[in-house]
C-alpha cells in the first residue's frame, strides 16, 4: 500500500492505519528528517526478522536505531544518563542525529548490539514522530537495502521497488540523500562515528 501523508499535518486517519499495521507486525518504509527508513514495531520479533531478511543481515550485527517521539523514551530504553549528556541530547534533538547510548533491559534482546548499545533518534519530522506517539513506544529504524541511490528519495519509486517486501510505503514527499550523523556517547567523550546531515560540535 502506498499511503500519502501531509508532511506538516499528517492525516490522523492515515497515521492510525500505519500504527494499526505496525501493531500487527507489518513492515513500513517511512520518511524521516534525512533519508527514508525501513521500520517496524520494536516488540514485533517476526517483523524484525523480516527486515533482516530484506536487508540480508544478522540481527545481532545490524545497526538498528530507535525512532522516539521525544527524549522521554530515554529513561526506559537506555541506562542512566548524566545531566550533561541529557542537556547535550536536548540541544541537538529533534534533528538529523543518531546517538549511540548504553541499552537498558527494556530493549528487546534481538535488537541489542554485542556492545549492549542502542542508537536513539528523534527526527525533526512530523510523520515519523506522530507514528511513534500514536504507537506509544519507539519504532525500529534502519536504512533501505543496497546503495544510497536517488531512487530512495522518491516514494513512488520505493513503492515500485519494495511493494512485495513491505506492507506500507508512507509517502511524505521527496526524501533526502544524506543519512543522520551518528555520535557514540558510550565513552568519556562523544565521538562522531559517521558524519551525516547534522553538524556536531563536542563541547
Amino acid at each position: 500500500m502506498l499511503l500519502h501523508l501531509h508532511p506538516d499535518n499528517p492525516q490522523p486517519r492515515n497515521i492510525q492505519t500505519i500504527v494499526s499495521g505496525l501493531s500487527k507486525g507489518e513492515v513500513i518504509i517511512y520518511p524521516t528528517d534525512t533519508i527514508y527508513g525501513l521500520g517496524c514495531d520494536i516488540f514485533q520479533q517476526k517483523a524484525i526478522e523480516r527486515i533482516c531478511r530484506i536487508k540480508q543481515i544478522n540481527p545481532q550485527k545490524a545497526n538498528f536505531s530507535f525512532i522516539c517521539h521525544d527524549l522521554s523514551d530515554l529513561s526506559q530504553y537506555t541506562k542512566s544518563i548524566s545531566t550533561p549528556l541529557y542537556r547535550m541530547l536536548k540541544s541537538y534533538l529533534p534533528g538529523p542525529y543518531t546517538f549511540i547510548l548504553p541499552a537498558s533491559k527494556e530493549v528487546p534482546k534481538i535488537l541489542k548490539s554485542k556492545k549492549d548499545t542502542i542508537g536513539i533518534r528523534v527526527p525533526d519530522n512530523n510523520i515519523a514522530r506522530d507514528i511513534v506517539r500514536q504507537l506509544g513506544h519507539p519504532i525500529l529504524s534502519t536504512t533501505l537495502p543496497g546503495d544510497m541511490v536517488e531512487e530512495y528519495t522518491d516514494p513512488e519509486l520505493m513503492y515500485r521497488n519494495f511493494e512485495k517486501l513491505v506492507d506500507i510505503v508512507v509517502d511524505g514527499g521527496i526524501g533526502g540523500m544524506v543519512p543522520s550523523t551518528v555520535i557514540d556517547c558510550t565513552g568519556e567523550e562523544p565521538v562522531v562515528v559517521r558524519q551525516g546531515a547534522g553538524e556536531f560540535v563536542a563541547e
